[in-house]
């Protein structure tokens, strides 16, 4: 915000060789001034357009629908998504899993031969081999660290959906000997030699390093419905909002600092929750409610603007562009607010059923483990999401509002500073000043200069005895007389 200075008409009058100049006029400050004032007003209605397009404009109607589409998804969340093992809509997650496993296998050459998803996913783990597929069956590490068919998507650091996994994948792609990377108990444990077989296709470093990107991607897609050999449901990828539970246990031994206790308890419960069922497909059958809520308010924000719409104006008067202007549900305060609304209203139900089935379940102590698998992570991030949204829009709404004080203190100032101008114009009329310097300038004119001159110093109320009023006046003035 600029600082308002001390703003003052000034005339300077310079003399030069052959001349006399006048380096400003009241008239120049004036132009000035009202060149100022119509920038700052340009502000100040900037300013005020930014204010209203960050202050929501709900009525209550808007508040209960929203937080009725929060309660009913919230109700869904409860009786249809629920937990691993006793949800229907976790059912349709698995059977869509399943079949992108399978097209995503055929557009990699595989060919159905019968055996449905167990050939598809067969496939998909010869084309693209890792040395880091232990699963602890019959090997060294089922008896070091429990490494079994049921854990080892988790512990193993490269089959984590992350960047993390990402890492260790390339990095145990590219060892030589190859290894394979695990978390357990709060260690990180190293497998050397994990695969004598394994061998990164390229002949140069970038090739080696799309290849072992390409082998990541590829196993992970083959590991999404379990393994070749599982039965069943099998053990699919672990939910990347788990897996940060290994990258703060590896991040901290890197850097030497001491796992806590908590880290260790924390990835135990989050490997316990997995190994339940709860992994990238039940997390894709958890987003579904919080979309649904979030598609249903935006169109009814948009259903009720298209009608005050349509209601609001003749036909002839309707545009597209007009349209589109008042019911667009993307990025106005408006729809913001209704979705912080609806989410709220929607986290507030599934907390409160995962804390209630948490004591239920837990027998004597509380079952944290019940209240993990329930908590809806992909609704509670929405939320928090929608709560940073509106603290942002409040920062920066105080921060335009501030600015409108300012720009509206300043305006009032050159207001009065216009107003002053004016008035000096009136009392020091430029014109009849102009041609008195004009009249200067032109030594033949100089008994009509003193003339004037003298009429101009009555004007500014110089005291007669003051006045100069002849040119031996002025002379012996200049010289030093009196």
């Amino acid at each position: 915000m600029r600082e308002i200075t001390d703003k003052r008409a000034i005339i300077e009058l310079s003399v030069q060789d052959d001349h006399f100049e006048f380096a400003s006029s009241i008239a120049t400050a004036l132009a000035s001034a009202e060149n100022e004032y119509q920038d700052i007003d340009e502000q100040i209605q900037e300013s005020l357009e930014t204010i209203k397009k960050l202050t929501p404009e709900c009525d209550k109607l808007d508040y209960i629908l929203a937080a009725t589409c929060g309660a009913l998804c919230g109700v869904m969340d409860i009786f249809l998504v629920g937990k691993p093992g006793e949800s229907p809509v976790g059912d349709i997650t698995d059977k869509w899993f399943e079949n992108l496993t399978k097209d995503f296998a055929e557009l990699c050459g595989w060919e159905d031969n019968g055996n449905g998803l167990t050939s598809a996913i067969s496939f998909l783990e010869k084309k693209f081999k890792i040395p880091y597929d232990q699963t602890g069956a019959g090997d060294a590490a089922s008896f070091v660290f429990d490494l079994n068919p049921t854990n080892h998507h988790f512990k193993s650091l490269a089959h984590n959906p992350t960047l993390m996994g990402l890492f260790f994948s390339v990095l145990d792609q590219f060892s030589t000997p190859n290894q394979s990377h695990f978390v357990t108990g709060g260690e990180l444990i190293s497998l050397q030699n994990a695969d004598d077989n394994f061998d990164l296709r390229g002949n140069d470093v970038p090739s080696k390093l799309f290849c072992a990107f390409v082998n990541w991607f590829g196993h992970l897609i083959s590991d999404m419905s379990g393994s070749s050999g599982s039965k069943g449901r099998g053990m699919g990828i672990p939910s990347p909002f788990w897996t940060w539970t290994n990258d703060i246990i590896v991040i901290k031994k890197q850097l030497n600092i001491p796992v806590s206790e908590f880290d260790k308890q924390f990835n135990e419960l989050a490997l316990s929750i997995y190994k339940e069922g709860y992994d990238a497909r039940f997390q894709a059958a958890q987003a579904i409610p919080v979309f649904i809520n979030e598609i249903i308010v935006r169109l009814i924000y948009s259903v009720r603007r298209l009608i005050r719409y349509f209601s609001s104006y003749e036909n002839e008067d309707c545009s597209f562009k007009g349209l589109w202007k008042e019911c667009e549900p993307f990025s106005n305060a408006t729809v913001k607010r209704m979705l912080t609304v609806a989410h709220g209203t929607f986290c507030l139900i599934d907390v409160g059923d995962a804390i209630v089935r948490g004591f239920a379940s837990g027998g004597v102590g509380y079952n944290v483990a019940e209240l993990a698998m329930r908590l809806n992570i992909i609704g509670v991030g929405r939320f928090v999401i929608s709560l940073y949204g509106e603290a942002n829009r409040g920062v920066r709404k105080n921060k335009e509002q501030e600015n409108l004080y300012f720009l509206t203190r300043e305006r009032i100032i050159i207001e009065d500073y216009i107003e002053g101008l004016k008035y000096l114009s009136d009392i020091y009329d430029d014109k009849s000043l102009m041609i008195f310097v004009n009249d200067f300038k032109n030594s033949d004119m100089y008994k009509t200069a003193f003339v004037k001159s003298v009429e101009l110093a009555k004007k500014r109320n110089v005291p007669s005895d003051e006045i100069l009023k002849s040119k031996a006046d002025i002379d012996s003035y200049f010289r030093g007389g009196k």
